[in-house]
């Protein structure tokens, strides 16, 4: 199911410029490497699902190992004419958060204009994998955008619990701390959304 994009038109301008550096990057590769999909996570994919929150970097990872000899950013301008940055995060890694196994398989394809879709298959975390991901680290910041995201209606408390429990499976260590903090967001959610609609 592809998602619907609600990104400023400027940072979504910054952000195709971004994949476009990455895809000249790309070419000369082997063809048999194509497509190669990209999963936006972070304050990115809040960015592409809600519109709010403008990010200035780019948390990603890909289906394959990509070699990039720079960094890449792009310097642009937001709707009030103020200066703004995007940039791909480098060291961004999604193995060390709370993550369900299935987030890239359910990760949701998103239309980035410019972009080839046979070289770079771009897919932004669904919801429910975004709200997770965000579970580990939990500080007020996440929790803000758990709240959004259900103020949105994209996310509700019991498939938030059930997917969070789920990815909890494949963890070891002290699970506690982020049981509790599972038990917050939950709260957070029901209390953001009308009588009825926390499931």
């Amino acid at each position: 199911m592809k998602q619907k994009i609600k990104a400023r038109d400027a940072y979504l301008k910054a952000f195709a410029e971004v994949l476009s550096r990455i895809q000249q990057t790309l070419k000369g590769s082997r063809p048999d490497v194509f497509p190669i999909r990209m999963y936006v996570a972070g304050g990115a994919a809040l960015h592409l699902l809600t519109g709010a929150r403008v990010s200035e970097d780019i948390d990603a990872v890909f289906s394959k190992r990509v070699l990039l000899n720079e960094e890449i950013e792009i310097s642009y301008r937001d709707a009030d004419g103020r200066a703004r940055l995007l940039y791909l995060d480098r060291n961004y890694n999604d193995t060390l958060g709370l993550l369900h196994e299935d987030a890239h398989k359910d990760a949701r394809p998103v239309d980035i204009p410019g972009i080839d879709k046979t070289l770079i298959d771009v897919r932004v975390l669904a919801p429910i994998d975004l709200a997770v991901s965000k579970l580990s680290r939990f500080s007020d910041q996440d929790r803000e955008d758990i709240l959004l995201l259900a103020r949105e209606d994209l996310i509700d408390s019991i498939s938030l619990r059930k997917r969070a429990e789920q990815a909890l499976a494949g963890y070891v260590g002290d699970l506690n701390p982020v049981r509790n903090s599972i038990a917050i967001a939950c709260r957070l959610i029901e209390s953001a959304q009308p009588r009825g609609r926390s499931g």
